[in-house]
Protein backbone atom coordinates (compact mmCIF):
# COMPACT_ATOMS: atom_id res chain seq x y z
CA UNK A 1 0.00 0.00 0.00
CA UNK A 2 1.46 3.63 -1.06
CA UNK A 3 1.17 6.32 1.76
CA UNK A 4 -1.15 8.83 1.09
CA UNK A 5 -1.47 12.23 2.44
CA UNK A 6 -4.22 14.35 3.72
CA UNK A 7 -4.82 17.51 5.92
CA UNK A 8 -5.84 17.09 9.15
CA UNK A 9 -6.74 20.19 11.60
CA UNK A 10 -3.67 22.11 9.51
CA UNK A 11 -1.23 19.45 10.00
CA UNK A 12 -0.19 16.70 7.24
CA UNK A 13 -1.42 12.94 8.20
CA UNK A 14 0.50 10.24 6.20
CA UNK A 15 -1.96 7.17 5.92
CA UNK A 16 -0.65 3.77 5.26
CA UNK A 17 -3.38 3.69 1.98
CA UNK A 18 -6.33 6.00 -0.22
CA UNK A 19 -8.94 4.09 1.74
CA UNK A 20 -7.32 5.50 5.43
CA UNK A 21 -6.54 8.89 3.96
CA UNK A 22 -10.08 8.95 2.44
CA UNK A 23 -11.52 7.86 5.84
CA UNK A 24 -9.47 10.54 7.53
CA UNK A 25 -11.18 13.32 5.08
CA UNK A 26 -14.25 11.80 6.04
CA UNK A 27 -14.33 11.77 9.64
CA UNK A 28 -13.53 15.55 9.71
CA UNK A 29 -16.16 16.50 7.62
CA UNK A 30 -18.37 14.65 10.21
CA UNK A 31 -17.17 16.24 12.65
CA UNK A 32 -17.32 19.48 11.44
CA UNK A 33 -21.49 18.31 11.62
CA UNK A 34 -22.76 15.69 14.13
CA UNK A 35 -25.73 15.88 12.78
CA UNK A 36 -25.20 11.57 12.79
CA UNK A 37 -23.94 11.52 16.19
CA UNK A 38 -27.06 9.58 17.68
CA UNK A 39 -27.02 6.53 15.33
CA UNK A 40 -24.18 4.42 16.29
CA UNK A 41 -21.09 4.47 18.44
CA UNK A 42 -18.67 5.55 15.62
CA UNK A 43 -19.83 9.52 16.02
CA UNK A 44 -19.13 9.84 19.32
CA UNK A 45 -16.12 8.00 19.29
CA UNK A 46 -14.89 10.26 16.68
CA UNK A 47 -16.39 13.30 18.44
CA UNK A 48 -13.66 12.69 20.79
CA UNK A 49 -11.07 13.13 18.71
CA UNK A 50 -9.67 15.99 16.63
CA UNK A 51 -7.25 14.33 14.11
CA UNK A 52 -7.04 10.73 13.30
CA UNK A 53 -4.06 8.11 12.87
CA UNK A 54 -4.62 4.86 11.02
CA UNK A 55 -5.07 3.22 14.67
CA UNK A 56 -7.90 5.69 15.24
CA UNK A 57 -9.38 4.71 11.91
CA UNK A 58 -9.35 1.14 11.79
CA UNK A 59 -10.84 1.42 15.32
CA UNK A 60 -13.91 3.50 14.03
CA UNK A 61 -14.18 1.27 11.05
CA UNK A 62 -14.75 -1.73 13.57
CA UNK A 63 -17.12 0.18 15.17
CA UNK A 64 -19.09 0.71 12.11
CA UNK A 65 -22.34 -2.34 11.93
CA UNK A 66 -22.76 -0.88 7.98
CA UNK A 67 -26.10 -0.29 9.17
CA UNK A 68 -26.66 2.17 6.53
CA UNK A 69 -28.71 4.98 8.48
CA UNK A 70 -25.75 7.52 8.14
CA UNK A 71 -25.76 7.60 4.72
CA UNK A 72 -29.31 8.48 4.15
CA UNK A 73 -29.66 11.24 6.62
CA UNK A 74 -26.26 12.86 5.77
CA UNK A 75 -27.25 15.80 3.80
CA UNK A 76 -23.31 15.17 2.12
CA UNK A 77 -23.71 12.01 0.48
CA UNK A 78 -23.65 11.75 -3.41
CA UNK A 79 -24.18 13.18 -5.29
CA UNK A 80 -22.95 16.09 -3.39
CA UNK A 81 -19.98 17.67 -4.02
CA UNK A 82 -18.36 16.10 -0.70
CA UNK A 83 -18.95 12.99 -1.50
CA UNK A 84 -20.15 11.92 2.34
CA UNK A 85 -20.09 7.51 2.05
CA UNK A 86 -19.06 6.34 5.29
CA UNK A 87 -20.62 3.01 4.99
CA UNK A 88 -18.47 2.21 1.94
CA UNK A 89 -15.39 4.13 3.01
CA UNK A 90 -15.24 2.45 6.47
CA UNK A 91 -16.11 -0.95 5.05
CA UNK A 92 -12.72 -0.85 3.05
CA UNK A 93 -11.25 -0.12 5.86
CA UNK A 94 -12.44 -2.71 7.81
CA UNK A 95 -11.30 -5.15 4.99
CA UNK A 96 -8.31 -3.84 4.59
CA UNK A 97 -7.40 -4.23 8.53
CA UNK A 98 -8.43 -8.05 8.07
CA UNK A 99 -5.26 -8.23 6.24
CA UNK A 100 -3.64 -5.83 7.71
CA UNK A 101 -3.18 -7.15 11.12
CA UNK A 102 -3.75 -11.14 9.99
CA UNK A 103 -0.88 -13.74 11.36
CA UNK A 104 1.61 -15.09 9.56
CA UNK A 105 1.10 -11.59 7.50
CA UNK A 106 2.47 -13.12 4.18
CA UNK A 107 -1.06 -15.07 3.58
CA UNK A 108 -3.52 -12.53 3.69
CA UNK A 109 -3.34 -11.32 0.24
CA UNK A 110 -3.58 -14.39 -0.99
CA UNK A 111 -6.80 -15.19 1.28
CA UNK A 112 -8.26 -11.63 0.36
CA UNK A 113 -8.22 -12.01 -3.29
CA UNK A 114 -9.25 -15.59 -3.54
CA UNK A 115 -11.22 -16.31 -0.80
CA UNK A 116 -14.00 -18.05 -1.26
CA UNK A 117 -12.07 -20.88 -3.41
CA UNK A 118 -8.86 -21.36 -0.91
CA UNK A 119 -11.88 -22.08 1.27
CA UNK A 120 -13.73 -24.71 -0.97
CA UNK A 121 -10.78 -26.41 -2.38
CA UNK A 122 -9.42 -26.83 1.12
CA UNK A 123 -12.51 -28.34 2.33
CA UNK A 124 -13.17 -30.17 -0.79
CA UNK A 125 -9.67 -31.62 -0.24
CA UNK A 126 -9.40 -32.41 3.31
CA UNK A 127 -13.02 -34.66 2.41
CA UNK A 128 -11.36 -36.46 -0.91
CA UNK A 129 -8.52 -37.46 1.64
CA UNK A 130 -10.62 -38.12 4.49
CA UNK A 131 -12.98 -40.31 2.20
CA UNK A 132 -10.24 -42.35 1.07
CA UNK A 133 -8.39 -43.10 4.27
CA UNK A 134 -11.41 -44.21 5.83
CA UNK A 135 -12.70 -46.07 2.16
CA UNK A 136 -9.37 -47.73 2.27
CA UNK A 137 -9.04 -49.08 5.75
CA UNK A 138 -12.00 -50.69 5.42
CA UNK A 139 -14.62 -50.55 2.60
CA UNK A 140 -16.96 -52.37 4.46
CA UNK A 141 -17.69 -50.06 7.65
CA UNK A 142 -17.27 -47.27 5.36
CA UNK A 143 -20.12 -47.96 2.86
CA UNK A 144 -22.24 -50.03 5.17
CA UNK A 145 -24.47 -48.48 7.70
CA UNK A 146 -23.11 -47.80 11.34
CA UNK A 147 -25.50 -47.51 14.17
CA UNK A 148 -24.84 -47.09 17.95
CA UNK A 149 -22.63 -45.22 20.00
CA UNK A 150 -19.22 -44.64 19.00
CA UNK A 151 -20.06 -45.23 15.11
CA UNK A 152 -18.35 -42.58 14.24
CA UNK A 153 -15.32 -43.72 15.11
CA UNK A 154 -15.03 -47.00 13.34
CA UNK A 155 -14.65 -45.19 10.61
CA UNK A 156 -11.75 -42.92 11.95
CA UNK A 157 -10.64 -43.02 15.18
CA UNK A 158 -11.11 -40.96 17.48
CA UNK A 159 -7.17 -40.50 18.51
CA UNK A 160 -6.28 -39.15 14.92
CA UNK A 161 -9.80 -36.98 14.53
CA UNK A 162 -9.01 -35.24 17.58
CA UNK A 163 -5.30 -34.42 16.69
CA UNK A 164 -5.54 -33.79 13.28
CA UNK A 165 -8.80 -31.22 14.04
CA UNK A 166 -7.30 -30.22 17.18
CA UNK A 167 -4.47 -29.11 15.46
CA UNK A 168 -6.13 -26.95 12.87
CA UNK A 169 -8.26 -25.17 15.55
CA UNK A 170 -5.16 -24.86 17.87
CA UNK A 171 -3.29 -22.86 14.67
CA UNK A 172 -6.67 -20.68 13.94
CA UNK A 173 -6.50 -19.68 17.67
CA UNK A 174 -3.29 -18.53 17.78
CA UNK A 175 -3.23 -16.76 14.49
CA UNK A 176 -6.70 -15.15 15.57
CA UNK A 177 -5.09 -14.04 18.83
CA UNK A 178 -1.82 -12.29 17.58
CA UNK A 179 -4.01 -10.83 14.63
CA UNK A 180 -6.11 -9.47 17.96
CA UNK A 181 -2.95 -8.41 19.86
CA UNK A 182 -1.57 -6.47 16.68
CA UNK A 183 -5.24 -4.65 16.48
CA UNK A 184 -5.03 -3.53 20.34
CA UNK A 185 -1.83 -2.21 20.35
CA UNK A 186 -2.34 -0.34 16.90
CA UNK A 187 -5.62 1.30 18.39
CA UNK A 188 -2.90 2.37 21.13
CA UNK A 189 -5.06 0.70 24.34
CA UNK A 190 -3.38 -1.75 26.99
CA UNK A 191 -3.70 -4.78 28.28
CA UNK A 192 -5.70 -3.22 31.54
CA UNK A 193 -8.52 -1.73 29.05
CA UNK A 194 -8.47 -5.34 27.33
CA UNK A 195 -9.19 -6.99 31.17
CA UNK A 196 -11.51 -4.73 32.83
CA UNK A 197 -14.70 -6.32 33.79
CA UNK A 198 -16.85 -3.80 33.57
CA UNK A 199 -15.73 -2.51 29.96
CA UNK A 200 -16.19 -6.18 28.92
CA UNK A 201 -19.69 -6.78 30.26
CA UNK A 202 -21.57 -3.61 28.27
CA UNK A 203 -18.98 -4.84 24.98
CA UNK A 204 -21.01 -8.14 25.64
CA UNK A 205 -24.45 -6.41 26.13
CA UNK A 206 -23.83 -4.56 23.05
CA UNK A 207 -22.47 -7.36 20.58
CA UNK A 208 -25.45 -9.93 21.95
CA UNK A 209 -28.24 -7.26 20.50
CA UNK A 210 -26.51 -6.28 18.01
CA UNK A 211 -27.24 -2.55 19.51
CA UNK A 212 -25.58 -0.70 16.81
CA UNK A 213 -27.36 -2.20 13.46
CA UNK A 214 -30.29 -0.54 14.01
CA UNK A 215 -30.03 3.08 12.57
CA UNK A 216 -30.23 4.50 16.05
CA UNK A 217 -33.32 2.65 16.44
CA UNK A 218 -35.42 2.44 13.32
CA UNK A 219 -33.63 0.11 11.97
CA UNK A 220 -30.60 -1.26 9.44
CA UNK A 221 -30.96 0.47 6.14
CA UNK A 222 -29.36 -1.86 3.97
CA UNK A 223 -31.06 -1.96 0.42
CA UNK A 224 -32.36 1.70 0.61
CA UNK A 225 -33.98 4.12 3.42
CA UNK A 226 -36.55 2.21 4.39
CA UNK A 227 -35.27 0.80 8.02
CA UNK A 228 -35.16 -3.00 8.43
CA UNK A 229 -36.56 -4.45 4.27
CA UNK A 230 -34.31 -6.95 4.57
CA UNK A 231 -33.95 -8.24 8.62
CA UNK A 232 -30.54 -8.05 7.92
CA UNK A 233 -30.44 -7.90 11.82
CA UNK A 234 -32.48 -10.83 12.18
CA UNK A 235 -30.12 -13.28 10.11
CA UNK A 236 -26.91 -12.09 11.80
CA UNK A 237 -28.54 -12.57 15.16
CA UNK A 238 -29.31 -16.40 13.90
CA UNK A 239 -25.68 -16.78 12.44
CA UNK A 240 -24.26 -15.72 15.57
CA UNK A 241 -26.18 -17.92 18.04
CA UNK A 242 -26.27 -20.64 15.30
CA UNK A 243 -22.29 -20.72 15.72
CA UNK A 244 -22.76 -20.43 19.19
CA UNK A 245 -25.08 -23.38 19.75
CA UNK A 246 -23.20 -25.77 17.35
CA UNK A 247 -20.01 -24.61 19.51
CA UNK A 248 -21.95 -25.24 22.75
CA UNK A 249 -23.02 -28.83 20.93
CA UNK A 250 -19.54 -29.89 20.53
CA UNK A 251 -18.07 -28.70 23.86
CA UNK A 252 -20.94 -30.56 25.40
CA UNK A 253 -20.03 -33.91 23.55
CA UNK A 254 -16.07 -33.51 24.60
CA UNK A 255 -17.33 -33.30 28.54
CA UNK A 256 -19.65 -36.63 27.47
CA UNK A 257 -16.56 -38.23 25.77
CA UNK A 258 -13.60 -37.45 28.84
CA UNK A 259 -15.83 -37.19 31.79
CA UNK A 260 -18.76 -39.75 30.97
CA UNK A 261 -17.21 -42.16 28.97
CA UNK A 262 -20.19 -41.77 26.16
CA UNK A 263 -19.35 -41.66 22.51
CA UNK A 264 -20.79 -40.51 19.64
CA UNK A 265 -23.41 -40.58 17.77
CA UNK A 266 -25.67 -39.53 20.57
CA UNK A 267 -29.89 -40.42 20.59
CA UNK A 268 -31.63 -36.93 18.81
CA UNK A 269 -32.94 -35.80 22.49
CA UNK A 270 -29.78 -35.78 23.90
CA UNK A 271 -28.23 -32.38 24.56
CA UNK A 272 -25.10 -32.45 22.00
CA UNK A 273 -27.59 -33.30 19.64
CA UNK A 274 -30.30 -30.96 20.39
CA UNK A 275 -28.15 -27.82 20.16
CA UNK A 276 -26.42 -29.01 16.97
CA UNK A 277 -29.55 -29.23 15.42
CA UNK A 278 -30.83 -25.74 16.77
CA UNK A 279 -27.15 -24.27 15.02
CA UNK A 280 -27.32 -25.77 12.09
CA UNK A 281 -30.75 -24.35 11.27
CA UNK A 282 -29.30 -20.94 12.03
CA UNK A 283 -26.57 -21.73 10.30
CA UNK A 284 -28.47 -22.41 7.25
CA UNK A 285 -30.80 -19.70 7.00
CA UNK A 286 -28.84 -16.92 8.52
CA UNK A 287 -25.97 -17.23 5.68
CA UNK A 288 -28.57 -17.28 3.53
CA UNK A 289 -30.32 -14.41 4.25
CA UNK A 290 -26.90 -12.56 5.08
CA UNK A 291 -26.07 -13.41 1.42
CA UNK A 292 -29.66 -12.23 -0.08
CA UNK A 293 -28.59 -9.01 2.12
CA UNK A 294 -25.30 -8.58 0.68
CA UNK A 295 -26.80 -8.82 -2.94
CA UNK A 296 -29.91 -6.39 -2.24
CA UNK A 297 -27.48 -3.90 -0.80
CA UNK A 298 -27.58 -0.70 -2.30
CA UNK A 299 -24.14 -0.63 -4.77
CA UNK A 300 -23.48 3.09 -3.87
CA UNK A 301 -22.48 1.68 0.14
CA UNK A 302 -20.59 -1.36 -0.98
CA UNK A 303 -17.23 -1.74 -0.26
CA UNK A 304 -15.16 -2.52 -3.74
CA UNK A 305 -12.79 -4.97 -2.66
CA UNK A 306 -13.13 -7.56 0.22
CA UNK A 307 -16.02 -9.72 -1.03
CA UNK A 308 -14.62 -12.83 -1.61
CA UNK A 309 -13.04 -12.84 1.84
CA UNK A 310 -16.75 -11.79 3.36
CA UNK A 311 -18.68 -14.32 0.78
CA UNK A 312 -15.86 -17.07 1.66
CA UNK A 313 -16.62 -16.93 5.54
CA UNK A 314 -20.37 -16.58 5.11
CA UNK A 315 -20.61 -19.53 3.22
CA UNK A 316 -18.27 -21.86 4.71
CA UNK A 317 -20.83 -21.49 7.74
CA UNK A 318 -23.34 -22.42 5.46
CA UNK A 319 -21.45 -25.24 4.74
CA UNK A 320 -21.10 -26.31 8.22
CA UNK A 321 -24.86 -26.10 8.72
CA UNK A 322 -26.18 -27.73 5.88
CA UNK A 323 -23.68 -30.63 6.26
CA UNK A 324 -24.01 -31.35 9.65
CA UNK A 325 -27.99 -32.05 9.58
CA UNK A 326 -27.43 -33.93 6.24
CA UNK A 327 -24.80 -35.76 8.55
CA UNK A 328 -27.62 -36.32 11.48
CA UNK A 329 -30.44 -37.25 9.13
CA UNK A 330 -28.72 -39.46 7.34
CA UNK A 331 -26.17 -41.27 10.18
CA UNK A 332 -28.29 -44.80 10.39
CA UNK A 333 -27.62 -45.44 6.56
CA UNK A 334 -24.78 -46.45 4.06
CA UNK A 335 -24.26 -42.84 3.21
CA UNK A 336 -22.93 -41.55 6.71
CA UNK A 337 -19.35 -42.69 6.38
CA UNK A 338 -19.55 -40.05 2.89
CA UNK A 339 -21.36 -36.97 4.95
CA UNK A 340 -18.84 -37.62 7.65
CA UNK A 341 -15.95 -37.42 5.66
CA UNK A 342 -17.93 -34.42 3.78
CA UNK A 343 -18.51 -32.69 7.11
CA UNK A 344 -15.36 -33.09 8.40
CA UNK A 345 -13.34 -31.59 5.36
CA UNK A 346 -15.83 -28.26 6.11
CA UNK A 347 -15.19 -28.22 9.58
CA UNK A 348 -11.27 -28.23 9.12
CA UNK A 349 -11.55 -25.72 5.75
CA UNK A 350 -13.22 -22.96 8.31
CA UNK A 351 -10.71 -23.48 10.93
CA UNK A 352 -7.89 -23.20 8.68
CA UNK A 353 -9.61 -20.01 7.04
CA UNK A 354 -10.64 -18.15 10.07
CA UNK A 355 -8.00 -16.16 10.89
CA UNK A 356 -8.29 -15.06 7.13
CA UNK A 357 -11.94 -14.21 6.87
CA UNK A 358 -14.49 -12.36 8.17
CA UNK A 359 -14.70 -13.88 11.09
CA UNK A 360 -12.05 -12.00 12.64
CA UNK A 361 -14.16 -8.80 12.58
CA UNK A 362 -16.27 -10.18 15.25
CA UNK A 363 -13.23 -10.04 17.45
CA UNK A 364 -11.90 -6.75 16.27
CA UNK A 365 -15.37 -5.32 17.08
CA UNK A 366 -15.48 -6.76 20.09
CA UNK A 367 -12.12 -4.72 20.93
CA UNK A 368 -13.69 -1.79 19.69
CA UNK A 369 -16.69 -2.10 21.73
CA UNK A 370 -14.58 -2.66 24.76
CA UNK A 371 -12.50 0.37 23.76
CA UNK A 372 -15.56 2.18 23.49
CA UNK A 373 -16.86 1.83 26.89
CA UNK A 374 -14.04 2.89 28.46
CA UNK A 375 -14.45 6.06 26.38
CA UNK A 376 -18.41 6.17 27.07
CA UNK A 377 -17.19 6.33 30.75
CA UNK A 378 -14.43 8.83 30.55
CA UNK A 379 -16.52 11.25 28.58
CA UNK A 380 -20.11 10.49 30.76
CA UNK A 381 -17.80 9.97 34.38
CA UNK A 382 -19.01 7.05 36.68
CA UNK A 383 -22.80 6.21 36.85
CA UNK A 384 -24.43 7.56 40.36
CA UNK A 385 -24.72 4.27 41.57
CA UNK A 386 -20.76 3.99 41.22
CA UNK A 387 -20.56 7.48 42.51
CA UNK A 388 -22.42 6.14 45.53
CA UNK A 389 -19.88 3.33 46.60
CA UNK A 390 -16.46 4.87 45.64
CA UNK A 391 -17.77 8.37 47.85
CA UNK A 392 -18.65 7.50 51.39
CA UNK A 393 -21.08 8.64 53.12
CA UNK A 394 -20.03 11.92 55.63
CA UNK A 395 -22.75 11.51 58.08
CA UNK A 396 -21.70 7.63 58.24
CA UNK A 397 -20.57 6.98 61.76
CA UNK A 398 -21.38 9.94 63.57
Amino acid sequence: MLATDTKTSGTTAHHASAALAEADRLMTVCNSCRYCEGLCAVFPAMEMRRSFSDGDLNYLANLCHSCGACFYDCQFSPPHAFDVNVPRVLAQVRNESYAHYAWPRALAPLFARNGTAIALITSACVAAFLFGFMALNDPKVMFGAQLGEGAFYRLMPHNAMAFLFGAAFLYALVALGLGLLRFWRDIGETRATLQDVGYNWQATQDTLRLRYLDGGGAGCMNQDDNPSKDRRRFYHHLTFYGFMLCFASTSVATLYHYLLGREAPYPWWDLPVVLGTLGGIGLVIGPLGLLRAKAVRDETMRAPEGRGMENAFTLMLFALGTTGLALLVLRSTPAMGTLLAVHLGAVFGFFVTMPYGKFVHGLYRYAALVRFAKERKALHGPSPAECAVAVPNPKAGR
